[in-house]
């Protein structure tokens, strides 16, 4: 099922499986979101939830046990109930179950809220610890914008003059190695050489916002406020741009195992909610 929400500017719609936003249109009919053809990439926006990244050994233990949890975690892979909608906005809730609780011994909630408020989709993430105990989880975004010319018309720009360190995946775990971005009036230059070694992820960052240029011209410019960490990531040849903004990020080889030790986890207490949100301006 899909649920659509419009406005005056901008129309959206939200695939129920994932909760996975599939389209961001103007009133004009210009396309924003990947169309999520298989040959480069088969998503468009998936929510990663309960981790962000890969685990080592794709596994984690707690409390004596060992649990398995693939790549970005599932809440992607579930189908979303929708629980309340209105013209321009949807909310979109998963549960814990008896299948999750197999990988992911924690009772939660996890809802999605998408509104539009003139030319802003935002989207909002709540958690909720419905268990005893506390809860250690990481939650992320994925959007894929399309960009549908030559990759190298494009650039994007920081919020910020700040140092550009991002660390560098090996076997998806986050090595302590890290490059540096060659930043020129905030701007840099989009080249597909640039993600030779897979998404950049910087662990920190003083800017909020990111700006997808064409020729120069700001197109959109994704706001992350809330969120402390940040992916960018295509594949190659691909004529797409992902910016992640994240809470967590990848272990390292160096990660005990234990989750609630993990490098950038978030922890709820019992009863306990988490709030973030973020949102796609269109220029």
């Amino acid at each position: 099922m899909i649920t659509t929400i419009k406005n005056s500017i901008l129309t959206a719609e939200i695939k129920h499986f994932g909760a996975e936003l599939i389209s961001l249109k103007t009133n004009l009919n210009k396309e924003y979101i990947w169309e999520g053809n298989p040959n480069f990439w088969g998503k468009h926006s998936p929510i990663l939830f309960p981790i962000v990244g890969t685990l080592k050994n794709n596994s984690f233990h707690h409390n004596g046990m060992e649990y398995h949890l693939s790549r970005h975690g599932f809440a992607r892979d579930m189908e979303f109930e929708l629980i309340n909608t209105t013209e321009n906005s949807a909310t979109f809730s998963i549960q814990s179950s008896d299948e999750t609780l197999k990988v992911y011994p924690f009772e939660f909630e996890l809802q999605l809220i998408y509104t539009l408020d003139k030319n802003n989709l935002s989207i909002a993430y709540k958690v909720i610890n419905k268990g005893k105990y506390t809860m250690p989880f990481a939650i992320g975004a994925h959007p894929a914008f399309a960009l549908p010319n030559q990759f190298e018309n494009y650039s994007i720009a920081f919020e910020k003059e700040e140092p550009l360190e991002y660390y560098l995946l090996e076997d998806d775990l986050i090595s302590n190695n890290t490059k540096q971005l060659e930043v020129h009036n905030k701007q840099i230059p989009l080249t597909y050489e640039l993600f030779e070694n897979d998404a950049l992820i910087f662990k920190a960052l003083q800017s909020n916002s990111l700006t997808i240029l064409e020729n120069e011209i700001p197109i959109l410019r994704v706001h992350f406020k809330d969120f402390p960490s940040l992916g960018i990531w295509t594949k190659m040849n691909a004529p797409f741009l992902c910016i992640e903004p994240w809470f967590g990020y990848s272990d390292t080889n160096e990660n005990s195992g234990n989750l609630l030790e993990k490098e950038s986890v978030q922890i709820l207490k019992a009863d306990e909610t988490f709030h973030s949100k973020f949102s796609i301006e269109i220029l």
